[in-house]
């Protein structure tokens, strides 16, 4: 099968190669996916998990990208809750293969069914992008009703998301970005909008929760924005300075099949729209590393039809 891998960390992206790779075997609990359309994070080529099994060991050439939808085609040994010919969709382990692939093996546990009406390069751009929104807002900084949230980077994938889930749960959402991310932030249900090149982030006041995917200068100047008592939540980096008498929280997303279905339900209510920035093919899934041009939303690769 036809698949992008990756040997020469050294190389980054332009070790990024299309090439032909052996069928994945399905382990115990596994499933064997026809992949439909995969989703990407550009930043993976330096984790060390892209490099690393478990135990540390050196498993190139490796497949990148960890969101997928397509169809199941394999049951592992011991596998329940789905079945050949089910259409899925979810996200994959860090260390292992992952869904710039043909075919991909993951474990059952971390896929959810995917309704017919839900087309797969939709679905591509929800495992990671939502489940990290859902689990920042609410299962770290635990949003409720009627707080004041800042939401960095609204018109991305992941701050997209988080707009509309903020704003479906009654809090009064400020979002940021660039210049033009302002129309795209006040569609998605912001309040209120910050242009972070042009306007003054401290004039937004203090606020019950900041959700940070930028990192760096921002990351530390958004602490003094959290109210006593609030939660400064960053993807980023690991955080290195702290809001006074607040908390602040450093995660990565874990996959949870449950909180996909929710997800895939409320996409199919209209109450969430993914914002799809480019649909590239797997051929070109190299060069989408590096785009020539900034698009808002998640670059989607379709991989094959359903």
């Amino acid at each position: 099968m036809q698949a992008i891998t990756v040997q020469d960390r050294a190389a980054g992206v332009s070790g990024l190669t299309l090439s032909e790779v052996p069928h994945p075997d399905a382990a115990e609990n596994d499933v064997i996916v026809k992949v439909a359309a995969a989703g990407f994070t550009p930043g993976e080529l330096d984790w060390p998990s892209t490099w690393t099994d478990r135990a540390g060991r050196d498993r190139t050439p490796t497949v990148p990208g960890h969101e997928l939808s397509g169809v199941v085609t394999e049951l592992g040994y011991g596998t329940t809750g789905l079945s050949i010919g089910q259409r899925v969709f979810g996200l994959t382990d860090w260390t292992r293969n992952g869904t710039l692939a043909q075919y991909t093996a993951v474990e059952a546990r971390n896929l959810a069914p995917l309704p017919a009406d839900v087309d797969h390069v939709t679905a591509a751009a929800l495992p990671i992008s939502g489940l990290t929104a859902w689990q920042a807002l609410f299962d770290h900084a635990h949003l409720t009703t009627g707080q004041n949230v800042l939401i960095h980077g609204a018109a991305g994938g992941v701050g997209s998301l988080a707009v509309q889930l903020a704003r479906e749960a009654g809090a009064r959402v400020i979002a940021t970005g660039r210049a033009a991310d302002r129309d795209t932030a006040l569609g998605l249900g912001a309040d209120t909008f910050i242009d972070l090149q042009a306007e003054k982030l401290e004039d937004t006041g203090q606020v019950d929760v900041v959700f940070d995917v930028i990192g760096g200068e921002i990351l530390e100047r958004s602490t003094a924005l959290v109210r006593p008592g609030g939660t400064l939540v960053t993807i980023a980096e690991p955080v290195t300075v702290h809001p006074h008498n607040g908390r602040a929280i450093f995660f990565v997303v874990e996959p949870d099949r449950a909180r996909l279905a929710e997800l895939a339900q409320r996409l199919r209510d209209g109450h969430l729209k993914p914002i799809i920035g480019a649909v590239r093919t797997l051929a070109e899934a190299a060069s989408a590393f590096t785009p020539d041009k900034r698009t808002p939303g998640k670059t989607i690769i379709r991989v094959t039809e359903d």
